[in-house]
């Protein structure tokens, strides 16, 4: 693999930024000027329009019956698969790169294609038709089994065998920056004898990443686990929102569903499996070992930085309340969608599957406010003299991920999202 961390572009990239060259992540976008949402990559500051550089035959390696970056999402492009989206990234890369004068020297045509982000609406980049959300920290499915089932019953017996999981509610996954209304629902105190209903008290985040499908399968043929990544397009930071008190109500015997149907937040580019590559690293060892279509290399972790942060209406200042990394998980994306579809289950270009709440060894790791509080009975402490046992009105809560190359950041943004009181 050549040493991508010599490229460099002639679009002027700020130090720290999350789009150098070496990520181009892949977005949907709409300008004032034309209300119409179309495929871009972003790069700095700007964004470039990729239905433009194709019209004008810059980009010569996608069919040619058909501009699939005017659509208004990305799934028609993810579905050609991992050759095409390689040959994409390289011309892309190319027409960016410092010493190609072609768009670099053509100003009408640069300022035609390079807009900058902040004139852009940016819009949801797939359209998403079924959403599964896993439960693959080890840390966190032990935090939450030791607080509801003791310390000796902490996992159940099937944990460490598969990875666990639960189909979300693919209509309400947001993008970034969409406020979220309080959920209302039925509850139950310890101590009442009947369920009451109103707003949600016990309002949590979740730190957590997605993956797209890119290329399905067949209904009746599974997807191996070494091969499973031929049909992962990219990742995504995920915010699973959810409402604790409904959720331990309604969980038993089927698992969530209103708790955590009512939003769940993404970030809004897509960073390709590609642009990840040189992050690769190894996941914990896995004890028993998985079942042989579980077995993977054990390299499928990657190291990524997650960075959560709270800011509350008070104090108006963002304060970091979590890092945590993605390379914590136990169950690492192959073998998640391996599991998947193990059964036959045919998953769709613009599927998401979201890898469950991703907690670290370490308090100041944890991955949401019901371990970081540890079910409300150990505050936050904010620099302000707030404290937070769970997210109340007002409060942001923002995600940023990023990888750290030599001299330069592979980042997703961020997810963040505004607490509204109910309706």
């Amino acid at each position: 693999m050549p040493d991508i961390s010599v490229l460099r572009s002639f679009v002027p990239v700020k130090p720290g930024s999350h789009f150098p060259v070496q990520n181009l992540p892949y977005g949907i976008f709409k300008t004032g000027k034309d209300i119409s949402p179309r495929a871009g990559t972003a790069i700095g500051d700007y964004i470039l329009d990729l239905s433009l550089v194709t019209k004008y035959g810059l980009i010569k390696s996608l069919p040619s019956d058909k501009n699939v970056f005017l659509s208004d999402t990305l799934n028609e492009f993810m579905s050609l698969g991992k050759e095409i989206w390689h040959k994409v990234r390289i011309e892309i890369q190319n027409l960016l790169d410092a010493k190609n004068p072609l768009l670099r020297d053509n100003e009408n045509l640069r300022n035609e294609c390079l807009l900058p982000m902040n004139e852009c609406v940016i819009c949801m980049p797939v359209s998403i038709g079924d959403y599964t959300d896993f439960y693959s920290s080890k840390e966190h499915a032990t935090n939450v089994g030791i607080m509801f089932r003791g310390k000796e019953n902490a996992l159940m017996p099937n944990w460490l065998h598969l990875p666990v999981a639960y189909h979300g509610r693919a209509s309400s996954i947001i993008l970034s920056g969409t406020d979220i209304i309080r959920p209302k629902g039925q509850t139950k105190a310890d101590d009442a004898e009947m369920p009451s209903f109103g707003p949600t008290r016990l309002l949590d985040f979740e730190l957590e990443m997605g993956f797209f499908i890119g290329k399905g399968n067949n209904l009746g043929e599974p997807i191996p686990v070494d091969k499973a990544e031929d049909h992962i397009f990219g990742m995504v930071l995920v915010n699973d929102w959810s409402a604790r008190d409904i959720q331990k109500w309604e969980y038993v015997p089927l698992g969530p569903f209103l708790s955590k149907n009512f939003a769940t937040s993404i970030s809004p580019w897509i960073v390709t499996m590609e642009a990840l590559e040189p992050f690769k690293t190894k996941r914990p060892e896995q004890n028993p070992e998985p079942l042989p279509y579980l077995l993977s290399k054990g390299d499928n972790a990657f190291d990524i930085k997650l960075d959560v942060t709270l800011k509350t209406e008070k104090s108006g200042e963002a304060v970091i309340i979590s890092r945590s990394n993605f390379k914590n998980l136990y169950w690492d994306i192959s073998q998640q969608l391996a599991h998947h579809t193990i059964t036959g289950c045919n998953m769709r270009t613009g599927d998401l599957l979201a890898s469950g709440t991703i907690s670290g060894p370490s308090k100041d790791s944890y991955g949401s406010l019901l371990e970081l509080t540890w079910r409300g009975t150990e505050p936050l402490k904010l620099p302000n003299g707030e404290e937070r046992k769970f997210l109340l009105d007002g409060d942001t809560l923002s995600i940023s991920g990023y990888c750290e190359g030599e001299g330069y950041i592979v980042g997703f943004g961020e997810v963040t999202g505004k607490i509204l009181p109910s309706k």
